[in-house]
């Protein structure tokens, strides 16, 4: 029997005893590796591009370049990036919801319980969802901006597709919408792809904000 290779997660924090403590968390795992460390964003992004990582682990208030800026830049680069979540104190920080809209996969408050990183970790590391659907729909409620009328793309969605982009917005996998909507997961898959082309969003995380800030889903 093949053993699945491990989650490789690089951390990125300025202080060092957090990234001590997640490092233990996460090494104590079998199936989680602890591939690199970063104190800054620049750093973060130079480390992220060395060793490849599946899953980063990033602080928004970082000196220097900061996390959202970071995080930016790791998903503008070439090849297939890693899945971010943003490590933050208080979790309606406009920080917070800066990053989700550059395509982070969802957040985690730094004093969550050890099982609760260990779970997001694998979560955005072995699927297509988002991480705290409904976190995400309370950050786009508090922070989206006021819009006089919808974007031109809610218009030109298909029916079919603002179903798969409301069940984006829910955290279900594209399995999980296919077998909401009784179709192929392949079918799913091109949904997606054309709801992030029409919203002109890199991630589905990015799309699901956009979602939220044009009011399609009651996110104001």
């Amino acid at each position: 029997m093949t053993v699945p290779a491990p989650i490789r997660v690089v951390l990125a924090d300025d202080e060092r005893m957090v990234r001590s403590a997640l490092r233990a968390i996460l090494s104590a795992e079998p199936d989680l590796e602890v591939a690199g460390e970063a104190a800054t964003g620049a750093e973060a992004v130079a480390v992220v591009r060395e060793v490849r990582p599946d899953v980063v682990l990033m602080d928004v208030r970082m000196p220097g370049t900061d996390g959202i800026r970071a995080t930016e830049t790791i998903l503008a680069g070439p090849g297939e990036p890693p899945r971010i979540v943003v490590v933050t104190t208080f979790e309606n920080d406009a920080y917070v919801y800066d990053a989700l809209r550059a395509g982070a996969a969802g957040f985690l408050l730094k004093r969550a319980e050890a099982d609760a990183l260990v779970g997001a970790v694998r979560l955005v590391a072995r699927s297509d969802t988002l991480l705290f659907p409904e976190a995400v729909r309370a950050l786009a409620a508090e922070h989206a901006r006021a819009r006089p009328a919808p974007p031109a793309w809610v218009g030109r969605l298909t029916g079919r597709e603002r179903e798969v982009l409301r069940h984006m917005a829910g955290g279900l996998t594209n399995a999980e919408i296919a077998g909401r909507l009784g179709v192929g997961a392949a079918t799913v898959k091109t949904h997606v792809a054309s709801v992030l082309a029409k919203t002109g969003a890199r991630d589905r995380t990015q799309a699901v904000v956009a979602a939220y800030e044009a009011g399609f889903l009651g996110g104001r």
